[in-house]
């Protein structure tokens, strides 16, 4: 494994062990998980655009939990804004770019 020390699942130190391998590891202060999760969610979105798939999206959504419960934001809120933002300003599913305002 590269690019370490890294933020990994819960369960990767258990699963290295029981893989009969060894492995050091400790659990990221509260003021460190706001870097650590941002480089974690550009990292899975790095590894969809390598490679689109429901595993990689996954990891995505994973992410993004956790940084709703590291801002102790609440899940339900965040989809009932965005169905408001979605009827107010519309979504990004047309692929609309904006070049210039005058």
């Amino acid at each position: 494994m590269s690019d370490l020390p890294k933020l990994v699942r819960n369960k990767i130190p258990e699963i290295i062990a029981e893989s009969n391998r060894g492995c050091s590891y400790r659990i990221a202060s509260r003021e460190e998980m706001r870097l650590l999760l941002f480089n974690k969610l550009k990292e899975e979105s790095e590894e969809f655009l390598e490679k689109p798939c429901v595993e990689e999206a996954a990891d995505i959504y994973e992410v993004f939990l956790a940084i709703l419960s590291h801002w102790d934001i609440d899940f339900s809120d965040v989809i009932n804004h965005s169905y408001y933002k979605r009827d107010e300003r519309g979504g990004f599913s047309n692929g609309v770019i904006l070049e210039s305002v005058d």
